[in-house]
């Protein structure tokens, strides 16, 4: 049973269409009003299913003026689900903005979970998944792609990126010019019948499809920043221990810092200064 006036964030199937839960379904077919990001899209979904609810479109280009629309339908006490193309609303698609006016007018938000072609391709790639960064589409231009990526190149976790297939070989350049070779995973038709996975490092990733066109949404997933410690002893560690003061640092600080980049313990550094010194 449906509560009224409640807003249903629903998660929709992003490729198989069996990958919808049987709660997705039941509210589909009890809410008063599907919000879809594009209803020619879902019409499919809907037909597969024989759901026959009224639907109105919720998309990047109508988000701020719909939302407000939805909103004075929930406050009258209708039952709204909204849905995306693929995946969970919100996640690179529009729902943020309807979502946080129905939090600023309390209005009741429940998310029915399902499918999410982030978390699908992560598991799928082998990358570690203790800790990962989900950036969504990167910009589409060069510059501002660039500046991006500059700023993850030391991110200790997997990198999750979403990519169209005509954007993705100039992002895979991008890339290998900030990540070298960094091992990495192309996900491509997730959960369709020509589900593939590409592993290699960026540049090997860059080629095979300079090769081969993709075709399909991508997902691009970066390994974990793994930092080479320099090899060095007492006379190295002393020296950047000098450099580090010239630049302004404490000498506890400038230690620690060297302790740090060393892999050694920060006593050891006090001791080999002693030792230069004495």
């Amino acid at each position: 049973m449906l509560a009224k006036g409640t807003l249903y964030v629903c998660a929709t199937p992003i490729g198989n269409l069996g990958d919808i839960t049987v709660r997705v379904l039941d509210t589909l077919r009890e809410v008063d009003l599907i919000a879809a990001e594009d209803t020619r899209h879902s019409r499919r979904l809907m037909q597969h299913y024989q759901i026959t609810t009224h639907m109105t479109s919720y998309h990047a280009h109508n988000e701020k003026k719909k939302s407000l629309e939805l909103v004075e339908k929930l406050k009258e006490g209708q039952t709204i689900a909204l849905i995306s193309d693929a995946g969970l609303p919100g996640i690179s698609d529009p729902g943020c903005e309807v979502i946080r006016l129905c939090n600023a007018e309390n209005i009741p938000v429940d998310v029915l979970p399902g499918p999410n072609a982030a978390l699908t391709a992560l598991v799928l790639s082998g990358m570690p998944t203790e800790h990962f960064a989900f950036h969504g589409f990167l910009p589409s231009t060069t510059g501002e792609r660039k500046r991006n990526l500059e700023q993850l190149v030391h991110l200790p976790q997997t990198q999750i990126f979403y990519e169209a297939p005509h954007r993705l070989v100039a992002t895979l350049r991008g890339m290998s010019e900030c990540f070298g070779e960094r091992s990495a995973a192309v996900v491509r038709e997730l959960t369709k019948l020509h589900q593939e996975v590409h592993r290699g490092t960026v540049l090997e990733l860059k080629e095979t499809f300079e090769q081969t066109a993709p075709r399909g949404e991508c997902c691009i997933l970066i390994a974990p920043y793994v930092p080479v410690k320099p090899v060095g002893g007492p006379v190295e560690w002393c020296q950047e221990v000098k450099e580090g003061i010239s630049r302004g640092l404490s000498k506890k600080d400038a230690m620690k810092e060297v302790a740090k980049r060393y892999g050694v313990r920060k006593p050891e550094v006090y001791q080999a200064l002693l030792d230069e010194e004495g």
